[in-house]
């Protein structure tokens, strides 16, 4: 076999367009080969042609029989006969590959044809368009139940042409029109087409084709009426048996409900619980708001309607709690309307019981934080066990912060009513918070005190932001928090929680007095003033904070930054006269209080950040403090 004859192999393997098995012949015959290589080059693109033709035959056979496979899957699972017919054409369109395919139907009461489905269509007039019976090549296919075809529809005398008819195919544009007939029995029901926009010429096969995804178009739209006959018997059964149905339905759903309600008190459910319960149950939407509307208020127990909306009051003793709101359901019968009333009711039960537990858990974590503070020689194991009901670990770190309401001369202004009200609600706020986290909370000193944990990483001062900013948030007014430094295990150090307490209060104080009102921090956060505050005194925290890099920086290259920050402050921040007390060059003192301001940042030099960093060198010369 010649290389040229190998070629033609290459080409059906890879599918090559019929004009590439021109190309071994025309290469042959320019390099000059014999006429014996021409005539069996010449042969062998024949048979290649021939095999490629047959394969080619094969790949459509295979395709129309998968759309046909996948139709008759279509009808099995039919549920949308809008969709199947679809499938259907856009099927015939792409299988015997024409530019347009439609199906059209008959209607016998309207006396007339018209368009059910349109693919690759692009006038609207055509996909409207409605025919007389047995007007145009559709009207043939339907007389005589047989395929019909026409290459170039307008010269086609066959058939009856109509104005209607033959405007709306020439505003479509198109010439070669293929329709087969859908049959159910004798009965033609409508027409199946594919239509192309130039002359050409249908195949047996490609009728056969498109005949067979009629008779798969005329099973879907039997099938939908078999399916809508039936439902409308079974929708005639309904209607007898619905007001039996309605009625036992009403008195399931009410003892339903009832004996649901029952077991959401008996598990401990809640509010919403509730009223998920009861829109289902209602089968409309029941939400619980803590605003009723002034007509739940008038309601006296029993439901109402206002607007399109049901509304119950949630209330006990003469308190309104809120109203449970019932939307979607423009009527209700007696017996739902006493469900809604029994679900306010139940409501009302599961909020005052809420209430009271809150209140109990309140009361508790305030006394453990109380007994800590007032009582350190107490029993450290009953401590723990206390707090491990409130699930509050006391032997790990937590942060002691004193927190008030600071509005501007409180209590001259608001008077002693409106001052206890604000301790209350901050008081409130607070236990939900340490109950959030964890934590103790009670109301001390005319503010609160909380005891919360410390995570890894955190520290008192952002925990005292943090908590600024949600007591502030929730009391949408300045909430202003101070907090002590961390104390290790306040259940193992009697006393260290009491202390802890008296530093947040000074660091309260501190706040109050800088002028800094709903803010949080800590004693670090206060520079020296901290240092002051701080019961701990941690000096060399303090120092670290200040100078702790340039002393480091001393440390790892040898250098002699910090003597050169005592010389330029001993000599009024004057760099000539600092050379003088440390016997080097200016530019070398120029070049240090570079590398200083590098290290502690440009604002080092402030009146503020100087007298800082002046204690802070004091401190380290003192005490002999070793940083980092």
């Amino acid at each position: 076999m010649s290389h040229e004859q190998v070629s033609y192999l290459e080409l059906l393997a890879r599918g090559a367009a019929t004009e590439a098995y021109d190309r071994p012949v025309l290469l042959a015959r320019a390099s000059g080969a014999g006429p014996e290589a021409l005539a069996g080059l010449e042969e062998a693109k024949q048979l290649a042609l021939r095999v490629r033709a047959e394969l080619e035959g094969r790949r459509r056979r295979e395709a129309e029989l998968s759309a046909l496979f996948e139709t008759a899957h279509d009808l099995a699972g039919l549920r949308d006969l809008d969709a199947v017919l679809r499938a259907i054409v856009q099927r015939a369109r792409s299988l015997l590959g024409t530019e347009v395919a439609y199906l059209s139907l008959n209607d016998p009461v309207a006396g007339d044809t018209y368009m059910r489905v349109t693919e690759g269509s692009v006038s609207a007039r055509f996909q409207q368009v409605r025919l007389g019976m047995g007007e145009g090549l559709g009207g043939l296919v339907a007389q005589t139940a047989r395929p019909y075809v026409t290459d170039d529809y307008f010269d086609d005398d066959r058939f009856q042409h109509t104005r209607t008819i033959d405007s709306a195919v020439r505003d479509e544009g198109l010439v070669a029109i293929l329709g087969v007939p859908l049959s159910l029995g004798s009965q033609v029901i409508g027409v199946l087409f594919a239509a192309d926009r130039r002359a050409r010429v249908f195949e047996r096969e490609q009728v056969a084709l498109l005949g067979s995804l009629a008779a798969h178009a005329a099973v879907a739209i039997d099938t939908a009426n078999l399916l809508a006959e039936t439902r409308s018997a079974l929708a005639e059964l309904e209607r007898a048996n619905g007001i039996i149905r309605e009625h036992s339905a009403v008195i399931e759903r009410a003892s339903e409900v009832h004996d649901r309600l029952t077991e959401l008190v008996l598990r401990g459910g809640g509010v919403h619980d509730v009223a998920d319960a009861v829109s289902e149950a209602l089968g409309g939407t029941v939400a619980f708001t803590e605003e009723p509307p002034g007509l739940a208020r008038l309601a006296g127990g029993h439901v109402l309607r206002d607007g399109d909306e049901w509304v119950a009051a949630v209330s006990a003793g003469g308190e309104v709690f809120g109203a449970l709101v019932l939307r979607g359901q423009p009527e209700l019968d007696p017996v739902d309307q006493r469900t809604l009333e029994r679900a306010a009711l139940v409501t009302s039960l599961l909020l005052l019981a809420r209430r009271s537990a809150g209140e109990a858990e309140q009361r508790v974590r305030g006394e453990l934080l109380d007994d800590l503070i007032d009582a350190p020689d107490r029993d450290r194991r009953l401590l723990r066990e206390r707090a491990a009901r409130l699930r509050t670990d006391v032997d790990a770190p937590h942060v002691v912060l004193a927190a008030r309401i600071d509005r501007a001369r409180q209590g001259a202004e608001a008077g002693g009513g409106r001052e206890s009200a604000d301790r209350q609600r901050l008081w409130s706020a607070a236990s939900h918070l340490a109950a959030t986290r964890h934590g103790l909370a009670s109301a001390r000193d005319g503010g609160t005190v909380l005891l919360l944990p410390l995570g890894p990483g955190d520290t008192a001062a952002e925990l005292a932001r943090q908590t600024a900013r949600h007591l502030g948030g929730a009391l949408h007014e300045p909430v202003t928090v101070g907090a002590s430094s961390p104390v290790a295990s306040p259940a193992a150090t009697p006393g260290a929680v009491a202390v802890a307490y008296e530093e947040a209060r000074r660091c309260l104080d501190a706040l109050r007095l800088l002028h800094r009102s709903g803010d949080g921090a800590a004693a670090e956060d206060l520079g020296f003033l901290g240092l002051l505050l701080a019961d701990s005194r941690d000096i060399e925290g303090f120092v670290d904070r200040t100078i702790g890099e340039v002393v480091a920086y001393d440390g790892k290259r040898g250098t002699d930054l910090v003597r050169t920050m005592e010389a330029y402050f001993a000599s009024g921040m004057s760099p000539a006269r600092t050379k003088d007390d440390l016997h080097v060059h200016v530019n070398t003192v120029a070049q240090r209080i570079e590398r200083i301001g590098r290290l502690l940042g440009p604002d080092w030099q402030s009146p503020a950040r100087a007298l800082e960093i002046q204690l802070a060198l004091r401190l380290h010369a003192l005490s002999g403090a070793v940083v980092r």
